[in-house]
C-alpha cells in the first residue's frame, strides 16, 4: 500500500492506494497516524478512494487510527468513499463512527467552526 501525505493548513490529508489488509500495510499506516499525532497534526482525512480492498485487519486500522486522533483532542474524516467500502461501513456499521465525505474538500470544510456558534461545521 502506498500513503501519500498533503497539507493544507492545518488538517493532513493522507491518500491510500492499493490494499489494506493486515501486516505490513495497517501496521505501516497506524504509525504514520501516530507520528502525525505526535507532530501536532490533530485534523486528518482520510482519501479512501484507491482502496482497493479492505479486510478486518483493515478495518482494526482504521478504528486504531481514530481512537489515536480521538485521543489527542482531534479527529479524523474519511473521504471519497467508494461503494464496495460504504458497502462494507453499513454491514459492519462503522458508517455510525465515521465521519464520511463526498470529497476531500467537503472533508477539509467539515473542521471549519461555525463563528456564530462556535462550533465545528460538520455538528
Amino acid at each position: 500500500m502506498q500513503i501519500k501525505e498533503t497539507i493544507e493548513g492545518d488538517v493532513v490529508i493522507l491518500a491510500l492506494k492499493g490494499n489494506l489488509m493486515g501486516d505490513p500495510e495497517t501496521t505501516e499506516f497506524r504509525d504514520r497516524v501516530k507520528s502525525l499525532v505526535r507532530d501536532g497534526f490533530l485534523k486528518i482525512v482520510l482519501d479512501v478512494s484507491k482502496i482497493k480492498w479492505i479486510n478486518s485487519s483493515g478495518l482494526g486500522a482504521l478504528i486504531s487510527a481514530l481512537a489515536t486522533v480521538n485521543n489527542s483532542g482531534g479527529d479524523l474524516r474519511i473521504a471519497n468513499v467508494t461503494e464496495k467500502i460504504k458497502s462494507l461501513f453499513m454491514i459492519t456499521q462503522l458508517i455510525k463512527v465515521f465521519k464520511s465525505f463526498e470529497s476531500i474538500d467537503r472533508a477539509i470544510a467539515s473542521f471549519q467552526v461555525d463563528p456564530i456558534s462556535g462550533k465545528p461545521a460538520d455538528q
